[in-house]
């Protein structure tokens, strides 16, 4: 945990104050009180994260996928040949993945991060290398990474964002990619929730009946050989451990890339199932983390409403998405940015000469 004490340093709750301001700014505006419903808690959040009212618009924006194999694809979790992970990587710098449409849409920057793709990639525009190992040890047979491993791709996250700060991006969104994720996912989110596996095990990318069935089992012998069956984990050291045990280097990447987030002050928008899983273990390792994330969609996994509930999160988005790549994030980018906008834009009541109806 010693490389990343200073980030978890870093991580302190969002601004009361500035909150508190936002709300009451809400309040003045020209429009009846609370009619922008859910908008208003985000233009709240984003004040107290930002630590100012009104708070910064968020742009630029840029969409980080981490990307990784999975050892437990040997037990034939996923129909995708495990080969689809690099396959997927060249298609994302060539531009022609869903994600990178949807990126374009809403003028979002995209980077590939390969912490764990189970093979060497060439050189690509937008691709980094914080290759960790090539992809994790079958998880249902024992712990998938080390507790080195699972650190260096929590710090590789941690650099991921604080660069694309640094570079001028004031919202971050998580993206991943890796064939079998969503069986690490349901461990994770079984782990820290406390819930039952087969509550939280969906298909996936579209498993048949038997295959989910033994999905489930998969994912509950992981938690019996890994020893955390009903046991949730508690501080920063045991969360790793159980980050370690069933989770995805990029799981490990994108908690970090939410704790780099956090301490850099940037909100950063949850994609899907696998990025909940990940803020799960975040919020583990440095609770006030939670207060940056926004959750920009409730994915048609199972676990992933488990995962939001858990952590107080409300989708802004539910369109039973399930594609992972940062897609659900990206859609919701624009409802996060109107949501700031309103309290640059919108005329007060005083401003504007408008009655209130309480004056």
């Amino acid at each position: 945990m010693h490389p990343l004490r200073q980030t978890i340093d870093a991580v302190v709750p969002i601004d009361p104050g500035a909150m508190a301001q936002a709300r009451e700014h809400q309040d003045r505006l020209t429009k009846p009180r609370g009619s922008l419903g859910v908008l208003e808690d985000v233009a709240v959040r984003l004040a107290g994260i930002a630590g100012a009212c009104p708070p910064p618009l968020p742009t630029p924006v840029a969409l980080a996928v981490f990307a990784a194999d999975h050892g437990v694809h040997a037990q034939g979790v996923s129909p995708w040949p495990q080969e689809v992970t690099a396959q997927m990587v060249a298609n994302f710098t060539a531009g022609g993945a869903v994600a990178n449409a949807f990126a374009a849409q809403v003028g979002a920057s995209l980077t590939v991060v390969d912490v764990g793709v189970a093979s060497d990639l060439p050189p690509a525009p937008g691709l980094l290398s914080r290759k960790v190992a090539y992809g994790t040890a079958d998880l249902s047979e024992g712990p998938a990474m080390t507790g080195e491993q699972a650190a260096e791709a929590l710090a590789a996250g941690v650099r991921v964002a604080a660069d694309l700060v640094a570079s001028g991006n004031r919202c971050l969104v998580t993206g991943d990619m890796g064939i079998a994720n969503t069986t690490a996912s349901a461990a994770l989110i079984s782990v820290f929730t406390g819930r039952d596996a087969a509550a939280v095990t969906g298909r996936g990318t579209g498993v048949d009946d038997a295959m989910y069935h033994h999905k489930i089992d998969v994912v509950q012998r992981a938690l019996r050989v890994n020893g955390l069956e009903g046991a949730v984990p508690e501080g920063p050291e045991a969360a790793v451990r159980a980050l370690a045990a069933v989770g995805g280097l990029e799981h490990a990447a994108i908690a970090g890339f939410v704790l780099g987030a956090a301490a850099a002050r940037v909100p950063v928008i949850l994609d899907g199932v696998i990025a909940g899983s990940a803020a799960l273990a975040a919020a583990a390792i440095a609770p006030d983390a939670i207060g940056y994330c926004v959750a920009g969609h409730r994915s048609a996994e199972p676990g992933h409403a488990v995962a939001l509930a858990h952590l107080g999160l409300r989708p802004l988005v539910d369109l039973e998405l399930r594609l992972g790549e940062g897609t659900g994030g990206l859609l919701a980018h624009p409802i996060v940015t109107a949501a700031a906008r309103v309290m640059h834009d919108v005329a007060t009541f005083d401003s504007a000469g408008v009655a209130d109806k309480d004056a």
